[in-house]
This record gives structure tokens, C-alpha cells and sequence, in this order.
């Protein structure tokens, strides 16, 4: 090596003649091969170290990329429609009234002698109610009698005088016009027998109604008079009804049901009427007659329940819910978290075949609460996505998520 070489190396270059210099000169080639090793080595980890982190980045890159495909999955809950099955019921809000019930009043005026029956007393048809006093009626009747007496006196008069007067025209000693003028005198007094007859019924028949009789089967749920009240005829022009007479067994309850529900009630449809107070007790009934016309103001169809009230437990005037099943439709219906509102109008998402959203307008129907019937819009093989987010749009790609076993 030259000396340059050796001052470049940082080794003292060794004399010719110098000693020792046999055994310094593989020393050295020792040393510059071992640093050229620790450089390979060095060299070879820092390859490897390289390789390490490149390794590292391309499997983050490789994971982060894998993860940000995943996490852009969206995945949804499916359900298909469902047939709207029977089972479901109509609760309605009703109040009970007696089968037939009636204010009793008065035909007669007059004063109340007496009354036989008071509230909560059961009573059969013609049972003596109340008895009032008629004076007046009892004059007019007598008078009425004494007027008749008087015509039937006339007619009696009227006979013999025709009799004796068709005896003289048969010896011509009287004219055809005098007998024609006694026979219409007959006739009169004839007309005015049947006038007293018939003034002389109706006033007995006025004085029959001084006895007050239950016109049928039931309970007085009201009294609104006392002895020695003034009684004036008839319910109207400020009269007042005596009692209040009610059939309870059965009963008759009313309902309004809905428009949308109106076709699906019919007569003899089995009704539950259930009262709050009496827990634990359902009283089974059914439809008898429905009005057959939605009230225009009210959009609603009146329907009237027939109830057997055998045992008394009902009581007329007690507020009931009456529930009505619903005859099953051919429509299908959807779970109500289906829905999305959007200002195109009520829409559900369908995920097609390629996993795609498809955003369909659709006709509501009835409501059930946790579901509701479908119209027009989809059909029984749809498969619709629940809980659908505000974001979905039309043509996103989704996953069905699978259902928990």
C-alpha cells in the first residue's frame, strides 16, 4: 500500500526494515475485515429493518383499507309484509242504556194522591206506578153523562114524533115536507146521541189514566214527583215525567266506529264489553244493527250492541269500552318502524336482489300501532329495511344484517 493509501486509512505505514512487521501486517487485515463484517452487518439489518417497516405500512394500508371497506357497509334489518291476520280488535268507548227505557208521564192533570213505586224498584208491565187525584176530569165525566141523557131524550122524541107524524101523511093530513122535516130532526138527534157517546168514552178513558201503570218490564231509575204535586198532562209544554223507567236485561249499547273500520263491522258479530270498575270480568255480546251510513259530520257509523245482563251486575249509564274484532283483509300490513317520512310523501325502503335501496311511495290503510296496513305500494315478497336512517338514499348498496338464532 503507498503511503497516501495508508494516510487515508489512518495506518502508519511499516518500515521495510522495522521489526515486527510480519506479524502487524495480518493484524491490520484483520481489523479491515472485521470492520468491512460490522458494515455487512449493519448494512444487512438496516435491509432487513427497511424491509420491516415497509412490510408493516403495506399490511396497516392493506388493514386500514379492509376496515374502511367494511365500516362503509351499511347494514340493515329486513322484514317482509305480513297478510293482516284476524285477532285484532277495535276498542271502542260506549255507555249503557236499558233495552227500552222511558220517562212515564201523566195523561191526566191533577194532583198526585199517591206513589207505589220508588227508585231501584223492579216492576212488571201494568203494575200500579202512582194514582192522582183528577177532580176536574170527574165533573166533565158527569156533566158528560147528563149531556148524553139529555140526547138519548131527544132521540127518544125524535122517534115518536116521526112515527106519529108518518102515521098522518098516510091519511094525507100532514105534506111530505113536515114529515121530511121530522126525520131530519131524528137524524140529528140520532148524531147527537153518538157525539155525547163518544165525549162520555173520552172521558173515561182520560179518567183511566188516573192510575199510572208501567207500560213494561224493568227498574225505576228515577222518581221526580211527591204526593200532592201538581200534575199537568203530557211530557211537553213544561210538563215533568213522573218516573223513569228502564229495561235492564239486555242492555243496549251505541258505538261510533271509525270510517276506516266501518266495513269490517256486521250484524252478529260477537262484541267484549268490559267496564274498568268490574276488573277480571269480560260480558260477551253482540252487534245487532249498524246504521248502515257514515255520519257526514262525524265520519262515523253508529252501531248498536246487544248485551245479556241476566245477573244485574251492568248498570245502565255506566261508561264501557266495547271491543269489536276485525274481520281479516286481503291487504298486507308492515311494522310502523318501516316508514320514512319524506316530503314526496310517505315512503318504505326495499333492498332489491343486488342489495340495493329502492325508495317506494306507498297508501297507508289502518293503523295498529306497531303496524300498519298497506294499500297499494309493495308486494308480499319485498323485503323492507327497518329503522331506516334519514340518509338513505335511492340506490345505496346495503347488507342484510342476519338474524340472531
Amino acid at each position: 500500500m503507498t503511503e497516501q493509501r495508508h494516510a487515508a486509512l489512518a495506518i502508519h505505514p511499516i518500515a521495510a526494515g522495522e521489526e515486527g512487521a510480519a506479524g502487524e501486517l495480518p493484524r491490520r487485515r484483520q481489523i479491515v475485515r472485521s470492520m468491512r463484517i460490522a458494515v455487512l452487518v449493519v448494512l444487512v439489518l438496516l435491509a432487513i429493518g427497511a424491509a420491516r417497516t415497509i412490510y408493516v405500512r403495506i399490511a396497516n394500508a392493506r388493514a386500514l383499507e379492509a376496515g374502511t371497506a367494511e365500516r362503509a357497509i351499511q347494514y340493515v334489518k329486513t322484514a317482509l309484509p305480513q297478510t293482516a291476520g284476524a285477532g285484532q280488535t277495535l276498542a271502542l268507548p260506549g255507555t249503557l242504556q236499558g233495552f227500552t227505557q222511558s220517562p212515564i208521564s201523566a195523561r191526566a192533570s191533577g194532583y198526585l194522591k199517591r206513589w207505589t213505586k220508588d227508585i231501584g224498584s223492579r216492576v212488571e208491565k201494568g203494575e200500579l206506578l202512582a194514582e192522582i187525584e183528577t177532580p176536574e176530569i170527574d165533573q166533565q165525566l158527569s156533566q158528560a153523562v147528563a149531556a148524553r141523557q139529555q140526547a138519548a131524550s131527544g132521540l127518544e122524541l125524535a122517534k115518536s114524533t116521526v112515527a106519529r107524524w108518518e102515521g098522518l101523511r098516510q091519511k094525507d093530513v100532514v105534506s111530505q115536507q113536515d114529515l121530511d122535516e121530522r126525520r131530519g130532526a131524528l137524524a140529528a138527534a140520532s148524531a147527537n146521541l153518538a157525539a155525547a157517546d163518544a165525549n162520555v168514552q173520552r172521558l173515561r178513558q182520560t179518567e183511566g189514566f188516573k192510575r199510572v201503570l208501567a207500560p213494561f218490564a224493568g227498574v225505576i231509575t228515577r222518581r221526580n214527583v211527591d204526593v200532592g204535586d201538581l200534575i199537568d198532562a203530557g211530557a211537553g209544554n213544561g210538563g215533568r215525567a213522573l218516573f223513569q223507567l228502564a229495561q235492564t236485561d239486555p242492555l243496549r249499547v251505541y258505538v261510533n266506529v271509525p270510517q276506516a273500520y266501518a266495513q269490517l263491522v256486521k250484524a252478529g258479530q260477537p262484541v267484549v264489553v268490559t267496564q274498568s270498575e268490574l276488573r277480571g270480568q269480560n260480558f260477551k255480546g253482540q252487534v245487532a244493527r249498524t246504521s248502515g251510513a257514515i255520519d257526514a259530520a262525524s265520519r262515523m257509523m253508529q252501531v248498536e250492541v246487544a248485551l245479556p245482563n241476566p245477573d244485574g251486575k251492568l248498570l245502565p249509564g255506566a261508561y264501557v269500552q266495547v271491543a269489536l274484532p276485525l274481520t281479516p283483509s286481503l291487504a298486507l300490513s308492515i311494522p310502523a318502524n318501516a316508514l320514512l317520512f319524506r316530503a314526496e310523501g310517505t315512503r318504505v325502503a326495499v333492498v332489491d336482489a343486488d342489495g340495493k335501496v329502492r325508495l317506494r311511495g306507498i297508501s297507508i290503510g289502518r293503523n295498529y300501532g306497531e303496524t300498519v296496513e298497506v294499500i297499494d305500494g309493495i308486494s308480499a315478497t319485498d323485503r323492507l329495511v327497518l329503522n331506516p336512517s334519514d340518509s338513505l338514499a335511492d340506490g345505496d348498496v346495503v347488507t342484510a344484517a342476519k338474524e340472531p338464532a
